[in-house]
């Protein structure tokens, strides 16, 4: 690689240096609603969407300078694209603290927590789990396919997964999807990124478990969340879809199940 330059690095710190008051700007509003927060949870649910939104946006601004550090110095910064990549845990964080984290369990497990949030209309919860969705990809692909870093995107996208599914009021779903509401291609989309997210995941989980660790609990992670896109297609009204995953869902279980005899036979 070149030799940068004193004048590249100047370069390089002077645009970097602009972006810092955004980041800076941004961090101190954080801290501010976080600070309103310990004191007052009145319209938690509303200050912690926002801040979640927020933190995408931070995020974006350190996918900005790893660009520059591209373009001015010819090298991706992993330092502050690793920064950014706990940005974006943040901002699952504040998502996960309105609408669970809880992945296969039975909708009445967390359907109060959407109460909170019934104001926030479809298409709002259908763009903000595309832009979550669009800053992981950006990020995944600044760090690079080989990056040493990858691994950590499995549980990044598999929190996804779950909070996304969190998001639909199971409620009304099926209103949203009728035919003459207004919601319809909104909710449709939202429910196909969610499915396709647990899809993901799954294969994801087993992938690490038959490449890289080797370890069960990764496989059975996998069959989790094929569990959970199961209780999705059932939960509104996809029967043949809800069947085929439940076959599929048996065929890991019996590798599982075969695996786990022979780790145990060779212990």
């Amino acid at each position: 690689m070149a030799r940068i330059t004193q004048e590249q690095r100047n370069r390089y710190f002077d645009k970097v240096k602009e972006y810092k008051v955004f980041i800076d700007g941004i961090i101190a509003h954080e801290k501010t609603i976080a600070s309103l927060l310990s004191q007052d949870e009145a319209g938690a649910a509303f200050k912690r969407l926002h801040l979640a939104e927020e933190m995408l946006d931070l995020a974006s601004w350190h996918l900005l300078i790893n660009s520059v550090s591209v373009a001015f110095l010819g090298m991706k910064n992993d330092d502050i694209l690793i920064d950014g990549r706990k940005i974006i845990m943040r901002a699952l964080k504040y998502l996960e603290d309105v609408v669970t984290n809880r992945l296969d369990v039975p909708f009445s497990e967390y359907e109060k927590n959407l109460d909170e949030i019934r104001e926030v209309d479809v298409i709002s919860r259908y763009r903000l789990l595309r832009k979550f969705c669009f800053a992981i990809e950006c990020f995944e692909a600044a760090f690079g396919e080989n990056s040493k870093y990858n691994k950590g995107f499995n549980e990044i996208w598999g929190k996804l997964s779950a909070l996304g599914k969190n998001m639909i009021d199971l409620r009304t779903v099926m209103t949203e999807l009728d035919f003459n509401s207004s919601n319809r291609d909104s909710m449709k989309a939202h429910l196909a990124i969610v499915k396709d997210l647990f899809k993901r995941s799954a294969d994801r989980y087993r992938e690490e478990y038959e490449l890289y660790s080797h370890k069960l609990s990764d496989f059975r992670i996998g069959i989790q969340y094929l569990s959970a896109l199961r209780r999705i297609h059932a939960s509104i009204n996809e029967r043949d879809e809800a069947e085929k995953m439940k076959r599929n869902i048996e065929v890991w279980n019996t590798k599982y199940e075969t695996d786990s005899r022979k780790k145990a036979a060779q212990a």
